[in-house]
């Protein structure tokens, strides 16, 4: 088979793992300062920078042969899909190719298991390791780590990978053992350990050795050699939504303890697609896309907000996310004795939780209300939507009275929100949506 038909076929292949960013990575330092790939920390993949930068990668798997059968992966060992494999130089050539065409910063690479998780995970690292060491690619690279593998394997990935990730796939061993029978919570949990006890130990040291100075005769010194970087883009993981019969509730608690426990930079959240030929036991349709997106919006109070999963769990119905309301606002209302919260005097953590105020937002007005009194004209300076703030807040010019006793305050926001999307359409701006962003 050509390399092109190839690449087109592992490049869709690869499509369905989500959990390819590359957010708290900084630029690998090059023996020559200038190694090939050099892309300022940047992340890859088609995603967006915390500032906005849209960036690219390679996302690709090694093959879509694979000797487990996950009932899910369009990439099953029963499934009836055109196969094909990738060798390690042709993956490092086609990297360097479409790098030095600029087409992309870095690489994503996963692939099917294939002999065994060993073998796998080792054809994996001899491709991030042949760029490396043989032609000083210091661009973005991502591993999809197996967690079957063993911890020697997994610690040489984590010494040329910037992130590596373990997909987690289903919150329970209950579903695992229906939907993927040679996967195992306990085995993913081990090895997501083993992943970020080697990133804690990589940060210590490098801690320990920067800027120490081994005294020498005659006053000189010489600086020690600086510990070897450990996958310094931490790890991620990715969970099916829609596949299996857990709740938003269960999902958020899976989420919850893999932050605390691994230290991971993000769990991603995938709404089930269905595949050909699927097997009985998956649902036929995929859940609605704003199931996935308020997922990601509850997510973000997790690890940005203070949240606890707990609170979320408060606006839950029957364990569900509210589909019509983000999850700060639905849990708002929940908690209307909360509120309104004084802007003029409130702590940082209380004003984080009003709906429709950002962490920038708030920042911004911490700064000014140092100087003077807030009123409503200075959250309309920063363009925030007034008619979702003003029934939780109270400024210098404004108190709501009796508006959080209204019964259908949830209505005239609804309604507020739908007028609002209807403005910013007409006025040909871009409306929040759970669409995700195409990889390709």
């Amino acid at each position: 088979m050509e390399i092109r038909q190839k690449l087109s076929l592992l490049a869709d292949a690869a499509k369905y793992d989500a959990s390819c960013a590359s957010s708290g990575v900084k630029n690998r330092d090059s023996l020559g300062g200038s190694g090939m790939g050099s892309a300022n920390g940047t992340g890859i993949c088609h995603s967006y920078t915390p500032d906005g930068r849209c960036v690219s990668l390679l996302k690709i798997l090694l093959t879509n042969f694979c000797i487990y059968d996950c009932q899910y992966c369009i990439n099953r060992k029963s499934s009836n899909v055109r196969r094909a494999r990738f060798d390690v130089d042709e993956v490092v050539h086609l990297t360097l190719d479409f790098y030095r065409r600029n087409l992309i910063e870095g690489l994503f690479l996963s692939s099917g298991i294939i002999q065994s998780a060993d073998y796998t995970m080792e054809q994996l690292v001899r491709v991030a390791r042949d760029l490396r060491q043989v032609h000083d690619f210091r661009g973005y690279i991502h591993l999809k780590a197996i967690p079957e593998a063993s911890a020697e394997m997994l610690a040489q990935a984590g010494l040329f990978a910037d992130r590596l990730s373990i997909n987690i796939e289903l919150p329970s061993q209950g579903s695992l053992e229906k939907l993927a029978p040679e996967k195992s919570l306990a085995t993913i949990h081990h090895s997501m350990g083993e992943i970020a006890s080697k990133v804690q130990e990589s940060v210590v040291e490098r801690a320990a050795n920067q800027d120490r100075v081994q005294s020498l005769p005659g006053g000189r010194g010489v600086r020690r050699a600086a510990a070897p970087r450990f996958a310094p883009g931490g790890q991620s993981t990715q969970l099916i939504v829609g596949a299996d019969a857990s709740d938003d509730n269960q999902i958020l608690q899976v989420s919850s303890n893999l932050y605390t426990s691994h230290q991971l930079r993000r769990v991603y959240y995938s709404a089930f697609s269905p595949i050909p030929e699927s097997p009985s036991m998956l649902p036929l349709g995929q859940p609605p896309m704003m199931r996935e997106h308020r997922l990601y919006q509850a997510d973000w109070l997790l690890r940005n907000y203070g949240f606890a999963v707990s609170e979320i769990r408060e606006s839950l119905r029957n364990g569900m996310l509210d589909l019509e309301l983000d999850p700060k606002l639905a849990w708002a209302l929940q908690q209307r004795q909360r509120f309104p919260v004084n802007l003029n005097t409130a702590s940082r953590e209380d004003i984080l939780r009003v709906p429709g105020l950002g962490a920038k937002s708030v920042d911004v007005l911490l700064r000014a209300r140092r100087t003077r009194s807030l009123r409503l004209g200075d959250l309309a300076k920063l363009r925030i939507r007034l008619d979702k703030v003003r029934p939780f807040v109270e400024v210098a010019d404004h108190h709501p009275h009796t508006t959080l006793d209204d019964p259908q305050l949830r209505s005239r926001l609804l309604m507020a929100q739908t007028a609002s999307r209807a403005t910013l359409k007409h006025a040909g701006l871009q409306v929040e949506s759970a669409a995700q962003a195409s990889l390709f």
